[in-house]
Parts: C-alpha cells; sequence; structure tokens
C-alpha cells in the first residue's frame, strides 16, 4: 500500500484527472475499477472519481508495486537549457510571453527541448519556482497556444490554481485577442464582422469554411478593421470573437484576402521573394475582460497588454 499526499498544486482537480498523471503505469480501465472495489481510498473512506480533491486528503493506494513505476524523467534538461523567453509581463501566478515565428509552443516529433513550454519550465525551475522532483501533477503550462509560423502573446500559468482559473476564462471568452496582420488586397469593406462555419482536416491540418452551415463544422466569427494600405495590400486589425484552428488565415483568404506569406491559405512564392518568411500575422493585444468572475486572478480584470509596434516584423512594410 501506498498513500500520498495531496500538494498544493494537486488540489481542485478530479480524483482520477490526478491519478493518470501521479500514477502514470496505472491503466485507466484498472484506476476506476479499483476506485470502485476500494482499492483506491481517500482519507481512509470509500470515494469516487469524481471527487474534488483538496491540500492535504491523502489517497491510499492497494494496488501492485509496479504501478507506480514510469519512465525516468530527465529533469536535468531544465537546468542543460538557457532560457530564451521574451517577457511581456510577470507576476507570481502567470507569465504573458511574446512567442517569435518559428518558435514551436509544444513538443512534437522534431521538437522535444527547444519549445517554449520548456524554456518556460527550464526559467522557473532555474529561478527557484518550479521543481519537478516536488510536484505529484503539476507542470507550468502555456494556457492558449498560437500556430508555430505565428507571432504573439501566449499566457503561461506559474500554479495549477492560475491554470485552471485562465482556462475557464478561455474558454468562457473573456479574453479578448486581437491580431495584426497584412493580407492580398483592400477589402471593400473598411470594417466588418465576418460570419462562417468551419471544419478541420487533421489529416492534412487545414481547416475548410463556409458561408453555410455543413456537417461537421463550428461556426466562427471573425472582426477585422482596416488601419493602413499600401501597394494594393492591407494592414488590419482582427478581433477573434470565436477561437477555431487557423480562423484567421482560412477565413480572410475565404473572403479573397489571404494573408501575404501564407502558402497554407494562399499563394506565397512571391511573398517569399519579398522576404516573407512566415505567413504575416502577429497576436499583439490581449484584454482580460472577467466580469468580476475569478478569485486568483481577480487582480488582472480589465487589464490589457499590447506590443510594441517595432516587435512586429511586417508593421514596417505599411509605415509611409
Amino acid at each position: 500500500m501506498r498513500t500520498i499526499v495531496v500538494k498544493k498544486n494537486d488540489a481542485g482537480q478530479r480524483l482520477d484527472k490526478f491519478l493518470t498523471k501521479a500514477v502514470k503505469g496505472l491503466p485507466t480501465s484498472l484506476m476506476y475499477k479499483y476506485i470502485r472495489t476500494k482499492k483506491i481510498k481517500v482519507n481512509r473512506a470509500r470515494t469516487e472519481q469524481k471527487y474534488m480533491l483538496c491540500e492535504g486528503d491523502e489517497i491510499q493506494l492497494f494496488i501492485r508495486e509496479e504501478f507506480f513505476e514510469s519512465p525516468e524523467k530527465d529533469t536535468g534538461a531544465l537546468s542543460r537549457i538557457v532560457p530564451k523567453l521574451c517577457i511581456v509581463y510577470e507576476d507570481e501566478n502567470i507569465l504573458l510571453l511574446n512567442k517569435r515565428p518559428g518558435v514551436l509552443v509544444h513538443e512534437d516529433a522534431d521538437a522535444k527541448d527547444n519549445t517554449l513550454v520548456m524554456h518556460l519550465q527550464a526559467y522557473l525551475a532555474q529561478k527557484g519556482e518550479y521543481d519537478p522532483e516536488d510536484e505529484q501533477s503539476f507542470a507550468p503550462a502555456m494556457c492558449n497556444r498560437i500556430d508555430r509560423n505565428t507571432g504573439g502573446i501566449v499566457i503561461a500559468a506559474k500554479n495549477a490554481a492560475a491554470l485552471r482559473e485562465m482556462n475557464e476564462h478561455i474558454r468562457e471568452d473573456r479574453i479578448g485577442k486581437y491580431y495584426l496582420c497584412a493580407v492580398h488586397g483592400v477589402p471593400a469593406q473598411k470594417k466588418q464582422t465576418l460570419r462562417g462555419y468551419l471544419r478541420k482536416n487533421a489529416a492534412d491540418n487545414m481547416v475548410e469554411v463556409r458561408d453555410k452551415a455543413f456537417p461537421g463544422a463550428k461556426e466562427i466569427i471573425t472582426e477585422y478593421r482596416v488601419i493602413g494600405q499600401k501597394n494594393g495590400d492591407a494592414l488590419l486589425e482582427v478581433h477573434l470573437v470565436t477561437g477555431r484552428t487557423h480562423q484567421i488565415r482560412a477565413h480572410l483568404a475565404h473572403i479573397g484576402h489571404p494573408l501575404i506569406g501564407d502558402g497554407k491559405y494562399g499563394i506565397n512564392k512571391k511573398d517569399r521573394e519579398k522576404g516573407y518568411k512566415y505567413q504575416a500575422l502577429y497576436a499583439y493585444r490581449l484584454r482580460f475582460d472577467f466580469g468580476g468572475k475569478g478569485e486568483v486572478l481577480s487582480y488582472l480584470d480589465g487589464k490589457e497588454f499590447r506590443l510594441p509596434e517595432d516587435e512586429i516584423w511586417f508593421i514596417k512594410d505599411f509605415s509611409h
């Protein structure tokens, strides 16, 4: 029998969600069976999979030792990495980071240590604010993500309470997300709210946008206004009302104004010749509108953060 004591960053989550992270060698089906058959208890009493853990709870696990065995984590990577972060804002709960185009947010097959989340964790570990050996189910994480070749502000949480609360604000659309982008052509309407439907095709990592609903599609709303134009192209500020995969890129291409430099939803051969290595899209402004909701992050309500113009690499092409 083993006992796990619930720590601060473990509290506030369901028992089953915690166990999938804390006891990685335990198959999910067996975990639910062991909860039903009282081989897993909380505070020595029968429990349920949906029980919300509190700091100080003791979880008793009457299961085989082999389930606690898992591949060794390379915690040394966090000391080897030289963190490269552009910090827009930082407090005891969150960081706002300016992710550069070309940087991966999360790990994939090609990049393991060289991701924004690994640099975040290395930064906090080297500051003494995060010790992976002391955590049972939590690691500092990103609350939102941006495409590899898009730049802009991403939100990172330093602790579990901040991560849960910020994720809730994102789900409830309490964060205003504003982008700058450069498009081919100048939209006839200088300000417009676009409505449509988007369906993702995971096989080729692309999306399809239509004006009317179709099977598997979700509604999208994209607001834009033209804030500059030069040589027949336009600089737009875009407000994401909904936040779907590739929404800005696909929606603007759908109305005949693909992003400059975007080879996925436009043709970028000539753009590359002009020096556009990435699609001209940058998440440059965030506004927190919590409406008085929230606890840990309530001090951020009403605050706005934006990047200076010289951080947006393509804006110079529209200056006079």
